[in-house]
């Protein structure tokens, strides 16, 4: 074997450019990140051939002192933590001090910086010379930093990048993550001298709203529900796209802690768990949430990058999310929110529009925004007075035992007696049945389309999962006890999760340190695989503290069987029978969806229907 040998400071430097620099966009987040801890108000962004060229981040922050400059550009020097108690609550983005000198080490770096009350100065290194060279410069208040010819002594790693536009991609991704994480920031992005974003500083909600809508698509915030949770310490707020909006990809996913953009595995399995059985199949969720906690509880010093962390009591965060946002998808009723998917244009407007952007409220012909009055189920007739409703088949309470022929109906969704115009429920009512398949409805704001069998399936599956939850799951003795091997983590997950598996109907005792025996599973469930159930649980459990394995294989159980018992396709409904349907639907948690994930029913709003036939045009 050869000497041990201490490594040169450029090579160090390198070594951990390797790290810390991986492609362009890898520069432009350690650049932006330091540009928010200086307390910028405004951030500039430009890059010449996906970064590749030129990467200049300007901002206007608190400036670096004429004697640090030099010291900005070494290792493990940084304004950010000074002792270890420090790095146990780490409440800003940069804090390991490598950034600078791994960026210099690879490329033309130039720094230039003035504080309030002092002049401006400028530090330059090139690649191998390691030793800044300091200038006097012209430069307002806050720091430029500009990187040229990246990678330009490292022809290897230069290979290694994708085209001009994969690159600037990834740059752009890597903007949006910080400007949704920092609304009161001004923040531009340009290429090659075009304007890409331009985000105006704002934190209150519309702003919020008006820059999420610029970033992720003025679809996107059409189809989102504000989420507002708080709990024992935690907070969750942000934006879930309705079920209905979901995607192919997950690339419209965003998640920050404490300000931080992150990916994190528990936090992407509650997410899913959540949407679990709205959600059309291999289709993934939209959103953006924040969640605050004491950062004392958070260890973000677990990745060179710190794209991931490390929650101190990780079930705890997961048991918060999924509650939080299953109870906000679970609230996803006619009556509790505006349209569903839209046909035709998106309610949303242009992005200098003063109006919340949002699909928490029912948007009429003529632009008014009126709110849905969740006390009465009902919505203001006022938001389309050009046109007088004409229902001419209002039914009474009575009506509804017409629908009770088809199944049982849920409680509380009764048909409200209709006394004056205006009480008009959310799905309006029925006017006729076309093909044996599809409700068309009246309503306050225009045509509404059901699809009757999804619909109905929906509700049978609910009142199904109700009934199972609220009775118990009943189990039964295993004929033969079945062994299971496992690891010793997991034997620790059953030893420690016994109520839970008792509470699921599964009885497990533990008979060696890498085995399990399984003697009582869910009558439900006998005919299932059992043993790949109780290993898939234990992988959870170990993994991420909980498991919803059964609990999914339970619901797809009776999923199937809702879906059998559901009413059919040209199955004929009278008015009464079809306004029951509807009022049922009002009542019913994640009515806008089937079991599957597809949409039960839709809307035509007045201005829609005008367009079509070129009205008032």
């Amino acid at each position: 074997m050869t000497k041990i040998r201490t490594l040169t400071p450029r090579l160090a430097n390198q070594i951990a450019a390797g790290e810390v620099v991986e492609r362009p966009a890898s520069v432009v987040k350690e650049l932006l990140e330091n540009a928010i801890d200086a307390k910028a108000s405004r951030v500039e962004v430009d890059a010449e051939q996906g970064g590749v060229k030129l990467i200049r981040v300007r901002d206007d922050g608190s400036g670096i002192d004429q004697d640090d400059l030099p010291l900005a550009l070494s290792r493990h020097a940084t304004s950010k933590i000074y002792h270890l108690d420090d790095l146990e609550a780490v409440d800003t983005l940069g804090f390991r001090g490598e950034a600078l000198a791994s960026i210099s080490s690879v490329s033309k770096l130039t720094i230039s910086s003035a504080m309030r009350d002092g002049d401006a100065w400028s530090a330059r290194t090139e690649g191998a010379d390691m030793v800044p060279e300091l200038t006097p410069a012209a430069h307002p208040i806050g720091t430029t930093v500009e990187v040229k010819d990246l990678f330009f002594n490292t022809p290897a790693r230069r290979k290694f990048l994708r085209t001009e536009k994969t690159e600037f991609s990834r740059i752009e991704e890597t903007f949006k993550r910080v400007a949704l994480a920092n609304f009161n920031v001004s923040m531009h992005l340009r290429h090659n001298g075009k304007t890409v974003h331009q985000c105006r500083s704002g934190d209150d909600i519309v702003s919020r709203e008006r820059r999420v809508a610029s970033l992720c698509g003025s679809n996107f915030m059409a189809e989102a529900v504000r989420v507002d949770m708080n709990s024992t310490g935690i907070k969750l707020y942000g934006w879930i796209a309705k079920p209905t909006f979901s995607r192919a990809q997950a690339d419209l996913q965003y998640f920050f802690v404490n300000g931080r953009a992150i990916r994190d595995r528990v936090v992407t399995h509650a997410v899913r768990q959540a949407f679990r059985d709205v959600l059309f199949h291999g289709r993934h969720p939209a959103y953006v949430l924040y969640l605050e906690l004491d950062p004392a509880t958070v260890d973000v010093n677990v990745h060179p990058t710190k794209h991931e962390v490390r929650f101190r009591d990780q079930r705890l965060v997961h048991d918060f999310l999924f509650r939080s946002l299953h109870r906000v998808i679970a609230e996803l009723t006619p009556s509790s929110n505006a349209v569903p998917t839209q046909l035709g244009e998106s309610l949303v407007e242009g992005a200098d529009n003063e109006t919340p952007i949002s699909g928490s409220s029912l948007t009429s012909s003529f632009g008014d925004q009126q709110p849905l009055s969740l006390a009465t189920n009902t919505l203001s007739t006022q938001s389309s007075p050009s046109y007088a409703s004409n229902f001419q088949s209002r039914p009474t309470s009575s009506a509804a035992s017409d629908w009770a022929g088809l199944y049982q109906r849920s409680e509380g969704a009764t048909t409200p007696t209709v006394n004056e115009p205006s009480e008009i429920p959310p799905l309006g009512y029925a006017i006729a049945q076309l093909k044996g398949v599809f409700i068309l409805s009246e309503s306050a704001a225009g045509l509404i389309v059901v699809d009757m069998h999804a619909a109905h399936e929906r509700i049978v599956y609910e009142r199904m999962k109700r009934d199972v939850r609220h009775e118990g799951i009943s189990s039964q003795p295993l004929l033969v006890p079945q062994a299971l091997s496992v690891s010793v983590g997991q034997v620790e997950a059953a030893e420690s999760n016994s109520e839970l598996f008792d509470k699921l109907g599964l009885r497990i005792e533990v008979a060696s340190e890498e085995s399990v025996v399984i003697r009582e599973v869910p009558v439900i469930l006998q005919t299932a695989n059992v043993e790949q159930l109780v290993y898939d649980v234990l992988v959870d459990l170990e993994k991420y503290g909980t498991s919803d394995k059964i609990d999914a294989h339970i619901d797809e159980l009776l999923a199937t069987m809702a879906c059998h018992g559901s009413v059919r396709a040209n199955r004929k409904l009278s008015i009464p029978e079809m306004n029951a349907l509807l009022r049922d639907m009002e009542a019913t948690e994640r009515s806008g969806q089937c079991n599957h994930g597809r949409p039960t029913w839709t809307q035509l709003d007045m201005n829609q229907l005008d367009k079509l036939f070129l009205r008032g045009q």
